[in-house]
């Protein structure tokens, strides 16, 4: 099965930055979609984005549209998030997951990773 590893979470101030990254274990994870969730303390998994295996297709969460952007490299099997004007709100830990559909929800991905704690001060 895949191996999701997620780093780059940390503390960050109101309006900064912060990118994420996801490396995989395998070529073959290459091939699935790749998406991030976070969940904050008492809250559901949230959907954030989800990427193409080609990168040609993105998809948004509203509250995250025009702010945060995903990408990936294939070559080095590695997806990232890119995290612009950050919120308070956006304070969660961060996961990389990977399935084969196309989809927000959950459900479809059946591998995670570990989770990156990401916290936006005031």
């Amino acid at each position: 099965q895949a191996q999701l590893v997620e780093s780059g979470g940390g503390l960050v101030q109101a309006g900064g930055s912060r990118r994420l990254s996801c490396a995989a274990s395998g070529r073959t994870v290459s091939s699935y979609t790749k998406a991030w969730f976070r969940q904050a303390p008492g809250k559901e998994r949230e959907f954030v984005a989800c990427i193409s295996f080609s990168g040609g297709s993105t998809d948004y969460a509203d509250s995250v549209k025009g702010r945060f952007t995903i990408s990936r490299d294939n070559a080095k099997n590695t997806v990232y998030l890119q995290m612009n004007s950050l919120k308070p709100e956006d304070t969660a830990v961060y996961y990389c997951a990977a399935g084969r559909a196309w989809s927000r929800s959950p459900l479809s991905y059946d591998s995670w990773g570990q989770g990156t704690q990401v916290t936006v001060s005031s």
